[in-house]
């Protein structure tokens, strides 16, 4: 196999951030006392949240910031007066509560573990992301964990990747692959670190980008093993 640094993201890819962001923002307002009305609530919430974590990207808005404002800006929208501040520390308390894994993720992980090194590179925070690892049994197979709050940039900003690279074991780019999700993260990342990468799209999507072009994709966690077993190895 050509490669033995391979390196994840982590929402979407290997844990469902989606299922657990639902049950983690309706535990949170049920905790401030909406009982009712969650689905639509969490409806003004998502589109507030992408918006600030893109910024957050882009690198406008604090890591520190989005955490609270996107609280504030839903409570502001739906008519709530609610304290967004304790909205934000009880659902990220809630988050490492709620971790539902992609199928075939423990397992992944522990087969690339037995070849090489596997690393999580995330856009989010800390301790946070810490805990829901070792809650979900991919701890044990995980050498190192790189966060945007600790690295101070965000995928998918080279800074980032020199700071995970540098957490790495002895660190080559013809050896290092990235798989995630996003395009607009992940693949991009890659693309302009010069390592190689695979789309994980179980949706199927196209890739309309330009700037992006991921080395291979697949459907399924569970492709990605004989992908990279078919990748030609450099002579």
């Amino acid at each position: 196999m050509k490669h033995t640094l391979f390196l994840f993201d982590l929402d979407d890819t290997l844990l469902d951030f989606k299922a657990s962001e639902n049950l983690s923002f309706v535990r949170t307002m049920h905790a401030l006392g909406v009982a009712g009305a969650t689905e639509a609530l969490f409806g003004y919430y998502q589109p507030i949240n992408v918006a600030l974590w893109r910024a957050f990207e882009q690198g406008t808005v604090t890591q520190h910031f989005l955490k609270v404002e996107r609280f504030r800006q839903t409570f502001l929208a739906a008519g709530l007066v609610l304290d967004p501040e304790l909205a934000s520390r009880l659902y990220l308390e809630s988050l490492s509560d709620t971790v539902v894994l992609i199928d075939g993720a423990v397992e992944l992980c522990a087969t690339l573990a037995a070849i090489g090194e596997v690393g999580i590179l995330t856009n989010g925070v800390d301790a946070i992301q810490n805990r829901r690892i070792a809650s979900s049994g991919l701890q044990p197979h995980i050498s190192f964990v790189a966060t945007s709050e600790a690295a101070g940039h965000a995928k998918p900003d080279l800074r980032f990747f020199d700071y995970a690279a540098k957490m790495a074991g002895p660190f080559s780019k013809e050896q290092a692959i990235m798989i995630g999700d996003r395009l607009d993260a992940d693949i991009l990342g890659a693309n302009r670190y010069g390592v190689d990468s695979c789309w994980y799209n179980p949706q199927q999507n196209s890739n309309t980008s330009a700037a992006a072009v991921p080395t291979f994709e697949v459907a399924s966690l569970r492709e990605i093993v004989a992908a990279l077993q078919g990748l030609p190895v450099a002579s």
